[in-house]
């Protein structure tokens, strides 16, 4: 099947800019994002952290350069990841995205935050995180949204996150949430969490 979010002609993410060459978009993406991202530190985006309230946030980081900001992807994603030895992680499937989201944060929401010690709440922040994450309901732009998203959560709770170490290292945070989710349907498990407990407890520590 063809992927209908690329343009006929190159494997480019179509684009509200009509930019054709993967470098300059990447490029115009990375201004921005930053530019959005910065804005949200400084005001945050209002809801209750439910299913509508992640689509928003979404659509607000990618409003400049997505049509489909907002919206969850239509088509099923395959990742092939160094890691893994070439394998991806298992997404959700679109039909399943939107009952995946409304579980994950209702289980986040009502998990008792404020009567957690230090490495319990690490642990349970990084599951939330993770389990969210593996949804990946976006077609591009899965992981500044969750981080995002969640870390605002996290201030809004009373336990804020030194967003900066996850921005400094965001290469090793992705592969922090791909090692986390490396189970298979099969039964196969190949995860490792510590990676992410790590710099989650970190940045707890450096608020």
């Amino acid at each position: 099947m063809r992927d209908p979010y690329l343009y006929e002609e190159e494997p480019i993410l179509k684009n509200k800019l009509n930019i054709h060459k993967k470098e300059l978009l990447d490029n115009a993406e990375a201004d921005y994002v930053v530019f959005r991202l910065k804005d949200l530190a400084l005001n945050p985006l209002p809801g209750n952290y439910n299913t509508e309230h992640l689509l928003q946030m979404h659509e607000f980081i990618f409003q400049d350069l997505y049509d489909w900001a907002g919206q969850p992807r239509s088509i099923s994603i395959y990742k092939e990841e160094d890691i893994l030895g070439g394998l991806s992680i298992e997404y959700s499937e679109p039909s399943d995205i939107v009952n995946d989201i409304h579980r994950v944060l209702a289980d986040m929401r009502f998990k008792m935050w404020n009567y957690m010690e230090p490495v319990q709440l690490a642990n349970e922040f990084c599951a939330s995180l993770a389990n969210l994450w593996k949804i990946h309901p976006f077609r591009e732009g899965n992981t500044r949204t969750t981080i995002t998203f969640c870390c605002q959560f996290a201030d809004e709770m009373g336990f804020p996150i030194n967003r900066k170490l996850f921005e400094e290292n965001s290469i090793y945070v992705r592969m922090a949430l791909v090692a986390y989710n490396a189970y298979f349907s099969d039964g196969s498990d190949f995860s490792k969490k510590e990676y992410l407990e790590k710099i989650v407890f970190d940045a707890l520590g450096r608020r």
